[in-house]
């Protein structure tokens, strides 16, 4: 006879293979996207609509620089920021401005908040490592939105899903390089094994620093750098703080702070019986 799992026991189970790597470590992919070498041309937002067959964000101006998507959402998986300063990079030889662009993605959390607040189990971990939505399980509550310690996912105002990057599922099942890396023509946009992607993205940071970059950094390379998230499986090369990107700077899963909350809760309440307790002694005692 199968053993039944408590509620608890069975949210532990799926917590834990959440986080858990996948059998076949070999089948791990993910996204370094290297900053400093896009040139903001948004090839990797158009392939990504065109792929997925996306609707289009508006053809309108919004007075934040060039960009016109703003942001990631339920219709922009890929979204390319144009960041202006008054700043010169260490290694710029004239001028006192500089552009910062980045081609921001879902993460793809190795402890996804996501993941983990779906009460119908469409959100899944795939054979890939990836985070993936399961539309047609997806009932639309919401919850994943605001789990996301990053803002990615989002619900579409037609039908109410969420919705968010599939790292290409579709074409990795198929042994193909997801759209918008296969796309970006100075490839900031690097594709491949995790592991492998983590030494090549260090070795790029050495290689700045010798050329005079010092700023340059890794963001959300593995867990030792980013407790909150445990790593990310889409992670990228800075040159500047994270809040210049839109990012976070420590970003955490809301599950990790659950213990915390509880006894936040627990003294609070401990606190309003003793002043009840108080208040009504006194009281007794002055009746008295």
């Amino acid at each position: 006879m199968a053993q039944t799992l408590s509620a608890r026991e069975a949210r532990g189970l799926e917590t834990r293979a959440a986080c858990d790597d996948t059998p076949n470590r070999s089948l791990r992919k993910g996204f370094f996207t290297d900053t400093t070498l896009c040139i903001g041309c948004k090839a990797c937002e158009v392939a990504c609509k065109q792929w997925n067959q996306l609707p289009d964000d508006g053809l309108f101006f919004t007075g934040m620089s060039y960009d016109n998507t703003v942001a990631l959402g339920a219709s922009t998986w890929r979204h390319v920021a144009f960041i202006e300063r008054p700043v010169a990079l260490s290694n710029q030889d004239a001028g006192a401005f500089s552009w910062l662009f980045s081609s921001d993605v879902c993460k793809h959390c190795a402890r996804a908040g996501c993941l983990e607040s779906c009460p119908t189990g469409a959100i899944i971990r795939t054979e890939f490592d990836s985070v993936y939505v399961q539309p047609d399980i997806c009932n639309g509550c919401g919850y994943c939105v605001v789990a996301c310690p990053f803002g990615v996912i989002d619900r579409r105002e037609d039908d109410g899903r969420a919705w968010k990057c599939t790292l290409c599922y579709d074409r990795l099942k198929e042994q193909m390089e997801p759209a918008c890396a296969k796309a970006c023509p100075t490839d900031s946009i690097k594709f491949g094994d995790l592991d492998q992607l983590r030494q090549t993205a260090q070795e790029r940071v050495d290689r700045l620093h010798e050329q005079g970059m010092s700023e340059a950094y890794l963001y959300g390379a593995d867990a030792a750098t980013q407790l909150g998230t445990e790593g990310l499986n889409a992670f990228f090369l800075l040159a500047d703080k994270p809040e210049a990107y839109n990012l976070p700077p420590e970003p955490v899963v809301p599950t990790k702070r659950v213990r915390e909350s509880w006894l936040s809760f627990a003294f609070a309440a401990a606190g309003l019986v003793a002043a009840a307790v108080g208040s009504a002694f006194l009281s007794t005692r002055t009746q008295l």
